[in-house]
C-alpha cells in the first residue's frame, strides 16, 4: 500500500511539473533546482551569485525552509523578488508549491528563477520541480563519501560544486575519494571546486552560469 501511495505521489508532482516547465518554457525563463545537505553554502552562494550576477541577468529566488525566514532574509538586501515557502517540517519542495511561489512573479521580467531547496539529499532529488536542470552542492566538512552515498543527484545534475574548499586542510576529507567517487557515479558532470567565504573558484563558476543560462 505504501508502494502505491507514493506512486501516486510522484505522478501527480510529475505532471504538476510539466506545467512549470512549460510556463518558464513560455516566458524563456531557466530555472535552477539547488540541492545540498544542510550548512553545504547554498545561501551562501546565492549571495554571490546576486552580488555579481545581479547585473548580468534578471534573478529571482525561491526559499525553501522548513521552519524560519533566516535565510530569505539574508537574500533580500539584493533586492531581488523572493518567495519563501516553509514546508512546516517537509523534507523537501514539491512542484505544487513552486507552481504557487512562480504566481508571485512577473516572469516575462526573469531570466533566471534559483530555488534553494531544503537541506536534504535524499528527498529533493527524488521530486522534480519543474526545473531546468538541478545544481548539487556539497561541501569540504560534510566527507568525502556523498557522490556513491546519494547517487541519483550526482546523476542527475547538471554541475556539482564542492564548497569550503579552504576548510580542507582542517578536516579529514579525502579529495582523491571525493573524485573517484563522483566519476564512478557521473563521468563527465562538470565540477567546480570553490570556497565562498575567500572567494576561490567563485570566477569560473560564475562564468559557467552565465554560458548555461544564456546570459
Amino acid at each position: 500500500m505504501e508502494i502505491k501511495v507514493m506512486k501516486r505521489v510522484l505522478d501527480r508532482n510529475r505532471d504538476m511539473a510539466g506545467r512549470v516547465r512549460d510556463r518558464l518554457n513560455s516566458s524563456n525563463v531557466v530555472m535552477i533546482n539547488m540541492i545540498s545537505s544542510p550548512g553545504a553554502g547554498k545561501t551562501s552562494m546565492l549571495e554571490h551569485i546576486c552580488d555579481q550576477l545581479g547585473d548580468k541577468m534578471r534573478i529571482a529566488v525561491i526559499e525553501g525552509d522548513v521552519a524560519t525566514d533566516r535565510d530569505a532574509q539574508r537574500i533580500r538586501k539584493y533586492e531581488v523578488p523572493i518567495v519563501l515557502i516553509n514546508t512546516d517540517g517537509g523534507c523537501h519542495l514539491d512542484s505544487n508549491s513552486i507552481d504557487i511561489a512562480l504566481g508571485e512573479f512577473d516572469l516575462d521580467n526573469l531570466d533566471v528563477v534559483f530555488v534553494e531547496n531544503v537541506g536534504n539529499l535524499v528527498c529533493p532529488s527524488h521530486f522534480d520541480l519543474g526545473e531546468t536542470f538541478k545544481l548539487a552542492v556539497v561541501s569540504t566538512t560534510e566527507g568525502d563519501d556523498k557522490p556513491v552515498k546519494y547517487p541519483m543527484l550526482f546523476r542527475e545534475a547538471r554541475a556539482v560544486v564542492l564548497n569550503k574548499t579552504d576548510l580542507m586542510r582542517y578536516t579529514n576529507f579525502d579529495h582523491s575519494s571525493f573524485l573517484s567517487g563522483l566519476r564512478e557515479v557521473s563521468s563527465s558532470v562538470p565540477l567546480f571546486e570553490l570556497s565562498c567565504r575567500t572567494g576561490e573558484g567563485l570566477e569560473e563558476f560564475m562564468g559557467w552560469l552565465l554560458e548555461e543560462t544564456g546570459n
